[in-house]
């Protein structure tokens, strides 16, 4: 019986230290505040009908669920240091600003799926426009589906750090 082996998931320095921040504070702060609670609910006698220790318990599996989660996560992921690629293409962790069909301009950052953000323009380098903007340089035009149709950006810089 063959497997497909797993494809690396890569992610920025600072994508990962976004999930490690999070696994530490729901480990240092958010679980012995809970584990607390459920202690002081299960001192008040009767846990049948306690609501607040009921609550509790269900808030810390929650909690140990996430922390499994981005415990497992951590451990497949492997870190990238974007480097400018000399012939100045987009590639995982450039940031690239396009102009739409509308004029308007727009910046993303090409990252992995585990740190994808669109509201802060972190953008896959699995998603559509991310897989058609790597390899791009400055200049090139990008044609690329979605569910409204195609379409086509252009783009307008591509760099290394944040403005």
């Amino acid at each position: 019986m063959s497997s497909t082996p797993k494809r690396p998931r890569y992610i920025t320095p600072e994508g990962y230290q976004r999930i490690a921040a999070e696994h530490d504070r729901i480990w240092t702060e958010l679980r012995p505040r809970v584990v607390a609670e459920v202690e002081a609910a299960a001192a008040l006698g009767d846990r049948s009908e306690n609501a607040e220790y009921i609550y509790g318990k269900r808030k810390l599996r929650e909690l140990d669920r996430r922390l499994r989660f981005l415990s497992t996560r951590m451990d497949e992921l492997t870190v990238v240091d974007p480097r400018p690629h000399p012939s100045g293409r987009a590639y995982f962790g450039a940031w690239v600003t396009v102009e739409a069909e509308d004029g308007e301009e727009r910046l993303y950052r090409l990252v992995g799926p585990d740190e994808a953000d669109a509201g802060r323009g972190l953008l896959s380098v699995d998603a559509p426009l991310g897989r058609a903007l790597l390899g791009k340089a400055e200049g090139d035009t990008v044609r690329f589906e979605r569910p409204a149709g195609r379409v086509e950006i252009t783009v307008v810089e591509v760099r290394w750090t944040a403005r």
